[in-house]
């Protein structure tokens, strides 16, 4: 058992989270499973819904605030956010079901664990108390074909990989400090980190995240493979943009624990156009050069350069 308390502001919030145990909920699409399946065991649940600024969508100096408890369903309506960086919205359109998409918010989608089923199952895995990791010599047709560490499962974020390529930062604010972090600082280690994901510390809380003005516009390419038609998490994903400057910012899911962005050597020679179709195949091989796929999904290499290949396309046409 544990208890809840509704804050109604953001010192209210961030000072409970303090406390040892609390955890934050705002959709419980990732906490109630979580609690359910013995990952978390909370003794205080911290309701930040009714927090002024967390479920707001806000035009700045700089770009656009996005509250951390604005719903997913909310993200991939919203008129500006469509026209500005349809990218985002696009990518949020894709997650999980409409209930999901409805309840779950941008800040627990990012914080969210991985979805591997020896860890959602128990199993003595590197992330359950465990020394190495069980799908490698297990069932991995679903994993990550770049060992950037222990563990193999794959981040379920959709609108991580969309945040990545648009140079999103995240804002985290624990009772003492805020901190602005990019999405990769955010899973920096992730698949070494034996305890999370997201790198927050115990009392820290996304807050909002921060879309910048020179992402905005240009052309934005948003692609999703699924096994299922819908309703299912990414095979592999990919993220693009060209900037109305001419610069290219690419990434890619379901190739490792966290969004992973394609090298900057060659956006930049995307960024430079004039790509034949021997170059592009150039370019999308080079990028997949360190991976090191299992036996069992060595088809994501061959699909994820698909989709990078068809992306670089997108922003050359």
């Amino acid at each position: 058992m544990f208890d809840y308390s509704i804050a109604s502001t953001r010192d209210e919030a961030l000072g409970a989270l303090a406390k040892p145990g609390a955890l934050p909920v705002a959709g419980g699409t990732e906490l109630v499973p979580c609690a359910e399946e013995g990952i978390v065991a909370p003794t205080l649940v911290v309701d930040i819904r009714r927090i002024a600024g967390f479920r707001d969508i806000t035009a700045t100096a700089d770009g656009l605030r996005i509250g951390a408890a604005v719903a997913i369903a909310e993200l991939a309506a919203h008129a500006e956010l469509r026209a500005q960086y349809p990218l985002l919205a696009e990518a949020c359109a894709s997650v999980g079901t409409p209930a999901l998409r409805n309840s779950g918010t941008i800040g627990g989608n990012l914080a969210q664990r991985h979805h591997c089923w020896y860890f959602r199952r128990g199993v003595g895995c590197f992330k359950r108390g465990g020394s190495q990791c069980a799908a490698v010599e297990g069932e991995h047709q679903y994993h990550g074909i770049l060992a950037d560490g222990t563990c193999r499962a794959v981040h379920p974020s959709d609108p991580a990989v969309a945040l990545l390529a648009l140079d999103a930062q995240v804002e985290i604010a624990s009772a003492s400090s805020t901190r602005h972090v990019d999405l990769a600082t955010l899973f920096a280690g992730a698949a070494k980190d034996p305890h999370k994901e997201a790198q927050l510390a115990p009392g820290e809380l996304i807050v909002a995240v921060h879309l910048p003005t020179e992402a905005a516009g240009g052309r934005q390419h948003w692609e999703k493979v699924m096994q299922r038609g819908a309703w299912d998490f990414a095979l592999v994903s990919v993220a693009a943009c060209r900037r109305r400057d001419g610069s290219v910012r690419m990434a890619m899911g379901g190739l490792a624990l966290a969004p992973w962005r394609v090298p900057d050597s060659i956006e930049e020679d995307v960024g430079s156009g004039g790509l034949d179709e021997d170059s592009i195949d150039a370019l999308v091989e080079r990028a997949f050069y360190d991976f090191e796929p299992l036996p069992g999904n060595a088809y994501k290499r061959t699909m994820g350069q698909g989709v990078l290949k068809r992306a670089i396309q997108q922003l050359g046409d």
